[in-house]
């Protein structure tokens, strides 16, 4: 058990359990990372506990023996919440409730908690209750025991079961609700990208926290929120970025990725991370201040290949250099990540260097192809608009006119398309 310094909010325990392939630091990182998130969300950690296990405890997770030690602390130093590092099943959840006498959240509860107090636009409530409903629907069994019957037996079917079955009702009615209107969103940001296709758009991802939000600020001259503090950022904020005096981009800050991140959140926010799936390329921003940061880098591209995106172009952006205690690391990573540049968002350190890599990604893997052909053929014109981007449409006489861009690899696929119709 590690004690932790306690502030005037709410004081919470941390438990961790380390299994087979995860090492002590990585176990380490991983507190850390719920011990911000539970700052955050409001909490202050006095504790941080973290235990060995071979196999987990279907009952309590991490055992009876140890539970009985962290409700004693509980009682203790007055504890209101024990937070764990891993998801818990309602069953855990209910018994280890019962050994603490306090409030138990597992991880993918803590995030939807603080991701329910950052939403701000309509877009982003929705989603984050779309997200908690789906989280609290195979767990709903635990909020009504008190209203269901320890026997079984013909005419024992007690109010308890009746009203589980109506809340499940209720929240799938709801489930139906919402991911219909986020349909609805999805379809509107379908539109707005289509309005905007005039430019390159380039999608900053990465890590929570690792200063996305800064680094679109200074390219863009905007003010998007910037908190040290996980997921500041909720909602896609697209801004247009100069790269030269006759050259521009889009650029869009999205929602910061994090370990363990609940794939029904991913599910959840699918609008707003499809800004990430439909961006001409992506800006990869990396953190180099934490320890794990390769560790970071490869949850990141985890995370790209749910979504799709682990093919796009992607240029990955080191941050923080200016607080590097070691500049050696430096060409160390230049020579590991060719695709990659070393800046300061903070201090603005390096962003020539910055953009010029971008503009150079940019003319490197994309062109611009002018196509004309019959407007009797709305089949290959179908085909076109979904093998590249179209920036001008304009009719002459019986033809179509096309500009269209596409990455440089697919160039002759596309003309090959065009030649065999």
């Amino acid at each position: 058990m590690i004690e932790l310094a306690s502030s005037g909010r709410e004081k919470c325990i941390l438990v961790g359990v380390t299994r087979q392939f995860v090492t002590k630091a990585q176990m380490d990182e991983s507190l850390d990372e719920l011990e911000l998130l539970a700052d955050t969300a409001g909490a202050a950690a006095i504790a941080r506990i973290s235990q060995d296990r071979d196999r987990l405890d279907p009952a309590t997770f991490i055992g009876k023996g140890k539970a009985e030690e962290i409700g004693k602390l509980v009682e203790q130093e007055k504890v209101s919440l024990v937070i764990f590092d891993d998801d818990l099943s309602a069953v855990q959840v209910r018994n280890l409730e019962k050994a603490f006498q306090c409030k138990v959240l597992d991880r993918s509860a803590l995030i939807l908690d603080i991701f329910a107090a950052r939403a701000r636009t309509s877009e982003a409530k929705c989603q984050v209750e779309l997200a908690q409903l789906e989280y609290l629907l195979p767990r709903l069994t635990r909020q009504w025991t008190h209203l269901s019957k320890q026997f079984g037996g013909i005419g024992t079917k007690g109010p308890g079961e009746t009203q589980i079955e109506t809340d499940r009702r209720i929240i799938r009615t709801r489930i139906s609700h919402l991911r219909e209107r986020l349909d609805r969103i999805t379809q509107q940001r379908t539109t707005q990208r289509k309005e905007r296709t005039k430019h390159t758009r380039a999608a900053l991802v990465g890590y929570t926290n690792v200063g996305k939000s800064t680094l679109l600020n200074l390219l863009s001259g905007s003010d998007v929120l910037v908190e040290n503090k996980l997921f500041a950022t909720l909602d896609p904020t697209t801004r247009i970025v100069p790269l030269s005096p006759s050259s521009a981009i889009l650029m869009t800050d999205t929602v910061g990725f994090i370990r363990k991140l609940p794939h029904h959140l991913v599910a959840a926010f699918k609008s707003t991370l499809e800004e990430v799936t439909e961006a001409d390329l992506l800006l990869h921003v990396v953190d180099l201040l934490s320890p794990l940061y390769e560790d970071q880098i490869r949850v990141v591209q985890e995370t790209l290949e749910d979504l799709g995106a682990a093919d796009k172009t992607t240029l990955i952006v080191f941050n923080k250099i200016d607080r590097l205690n070691d500049r050696s690391i430096i060409s160390a990573l230049s020579e590991k990540y060719p695709q990659s540049v070393c800046i300061s968002a903070m201090r603005g350190i390096n962003i020539v260097s910055l953009k010029e890599k971008i503009q150079q990604l940019v003319n490197t893997e994309f062109v611009e192809e002018t196509i004309v052909i019959p407007q009797s053929d709305p089949r290959l014109i179908s085909a076109i608009y979904d093998f590249g981007e179209v920036l001008d449409r304009s009719y002459e006489d019986n033809s179509v006119h096309l500009i269209v861009r596409v990455p440089r690899k697919d160039l002759e696929h596309l003309r090959a398309i065009i030649k065999n119709q």
